[in-house]
């Protein structure tokens, strides 16, 4: 065994690096700093003992005996194909606790989702996973340059959303001072982001462009009235385009950020300074990229689903949990000095593909396009209705400014047609709005209304 093995041996918990402000770039150097190589040990370790957890919990011990293995089949980690697929659906029949693997005793919290299509999906936390939480999202917080002295403020729902509790004790564990605004109240969270001092945000993309809008209303220059240096967005897909808008509006970096509440919440992904995809943190869990048809593996910088498996969850451990969140390995290795892997920002989930005439569509492939015209505002709007058995598609976007030249309209309405066309192969109606005219979110931005299953 190599000594950067037996640095990274199992059972104890990493402790997060504790040095003053500025002096490392990493929150904990051992896990953050592995090789390829102790990473993937780390990970076979933490995949057999994880095997072993859920195998005390009856519907992983179906599941195996289903699929003809047992925990000795698993020596390499390539043997993780051979594992069952699990679903959302797993959790919605075994609603509430049918895949807790301890006692509902050794559990402190839980949570879960709102359950508007059926069963809600729950998933419980032992202390010990909220702590694992807590670490990881410290991580991700201390990667892009935060420390103990930065005011941090978490502008994202609380309560059974996982990014509100998520973020509020990962910054808490890093030792930042913490405002916990939740969503909404523009007028609120303008007045403690330049009362507080406050240098960090976390918000949806959509909630930061709206705060902006309330900005300019309030004669707010960010840069110029406000000491913000890093904002964290995430909770809803965004592209590069919409990203660079944001930073240019705002005057300071804004990071991706991934999670979901089957894997504990925020924490799974993040970007570093570099910018150039997001580190799964792969001592907590092994990803897997495969077609979302046939569930093979795909190759690396192919797009298709996302797959999890967590390596340190106690109460409700997954084993290849199918995200339908669609991206692609950009790599594993970075001039950050991290080696985790790198994904690729989510393209959008397979459940959110849009089917017009036969072409797939994903609304943020709009939206790369909508964000190329400084003309546009920041929310839009994508109607697909049936008329006379043809489906159609209608783009709404509000206008930055307010104007009455019509004939500019005109050619500017042209132009995003021709542009669209050309990305999604289909001619779609536009609509050009003044601002404020569509309904703004205060949570997840709702982007697609599918008028359709009317008529179905």
């Amino acid at each position: 065994m190599s000594k950067e093995n037996k640095q990274a041996k199992d059972p104890s918990t990493p402790l997060p690096h504790r040095e003053g402000p500025g002096e490392s770039r990493f929150f904990n150097p051992d896990r953050e700093t592995l090789s390829r190589e102790g990473i993937e040990w780390l990970q076979l370790e933490r995949l057999k003992k994880t095997i072993e957890h859920c195998l005390t919990n009856e519907f992983y011990q179906k599941k195996f005996k289903e699929a003809g293995i047992t925990a000795d089949d698993i020596q390499t980690l390539a043997d993780v194909r051979r594992l069952p697929f699990t679903t959302k659906q797993d959790l919605r029949d075994t609603y509430p606790f049918g895949m807790a693997c301890v006692p509902l005793r050794d559990c402190v919290r839980l949570h879960s989702s709102s359950g508007t299509t059926g069963n809600p999906t729950v998933i419980l936390h032992t202390q010990k996973d909220l702590d694992e939480w807590a670490n990881q999202v410290a991580r991700n917080l201390w990667m892009v340059g935060l420390r103990p002295d930065d005011v941090f403020q978490n502008s994202s729902g609380y309560g059974m959303f996982t990014g509100g509790l998520g973020f509020q004790y990962g910054a808490e564990r890093l030792g930042m001072l913490t405002v916990p605004a939740a969503a909404g109240n523009s007028l609120r969270q303008i007045k403690f982001i330049k009362d507080f001092g406050t240098t960090a945000i976390h918000a949806v993309p959509s909630y930061v462009t709206r705060l902006y809008e309330v900005m300019q209303q309030e004669g707010v220059d960010p840069r110029r009235d406000t000491k913000l240096k890093v904002l964290a967005i995430g909770a809803e897909p965004h592209s590069e385009e919409q990203r660079q808008r944001i930073e240019q509006m705002m005057g300071v970096k804004a990071y991706n950020s991934f999670g979901m509440s089957e894997m504990c919440g925020p924490g799974v992904g993040f970007e570093c300074p570099e910018q150039n995809g997001l580190h799964f943190w792969e001592d907590y869990y092994i990803v897997e990229i495969v077609d979302p048809e046939t569930l093979e593996p795909v190759a690396d910088g192919e797009i298709g689903e996302l797959v999890l498996t967590t390596l340190c969850r106690e109460a409700m451990p997954l084993l290849r949990y199918r995200t339908r969140d669609l991206t692609r390995v950009l790599g594993r290795s970075c001039p950050c000095g991290r080696n985790h892997v790198r994904l690729d920002r989510m393209r959008g989930r397979s459940d959110d593909m849009m089917v017009l005439r036969g072409v797939n569509i994903f609304p943020i492939q709009i939206e790369k396009i909508l964000m190329q015209f400084k003309e546009l505002g920041n929310n839009y709007l994508i109607t697909l209705t049936t008329d006379q058995d043809n489906d159609n598609m209608t783009v709404e976007v509000e206008l930055a400014e307010a104007t009455d030249d019509y004939p500019r309209l005109q050619a500017l309405e042209k132009e995003i047609k021709r542009r669209l066309k050309d990305e999604i192969l289909l001619t779609p109606i536009v609509r050009l709005v003044p601002q404020g005219t569509l309904p703004v979110s205060e949570g997840k931005a709702v982007r697609v209304v599918d008028k359709r299953k009317v008529y179905q």
